[in-house]
């Protein structure tokens, strides 16, 4: 409790960023199987080329940017400083809602 305390007279928390899709089908959409699996190797990689991206998921390069450029679309990707790509967040939630009609 004092933790919290002490963060609420620090000021207003940080709020996470959030990016919305307008159905589970689009969000299924964007981000794929493979899409999924380059992610999870961005999110500890830091900057990096798409050649090297593609290196490290072991795909082709003409795949790996076709995913790069809807990922940036969606703004689940970053353009990094000085060329190349960059996962900008610590964590990925994914949550929705199914509930009968």
């Amino acid at each position: 409790m004092a933790d919290f305390a002490s963060a609420w007279r620090a000021g207003k928390p940080e709020r996470s960023a959030r990016i919305s899709f307008a159905s589970p089908e689009l969000l299924w959409k964007v981000l794929t199987a493979k899409r999924w699996e380059l992610l999870k190797v961005l999110c500890v990689a830091g900057p990096v080329s798409i050649r090297e991206a593609a290196r490290r998921v072991d795909r082709d390069v003409k795949a790996v940017h076709s995913d790069v450029t809807a990922l940036l679309s969606a703004g689940v990707l970053d353009r990094a400083e000085g060329g190349g790509i960059v996962f900008p967040y610590e964590a990925v939630k994914v949550e929705f809602l199914l509930q009968a009609a």
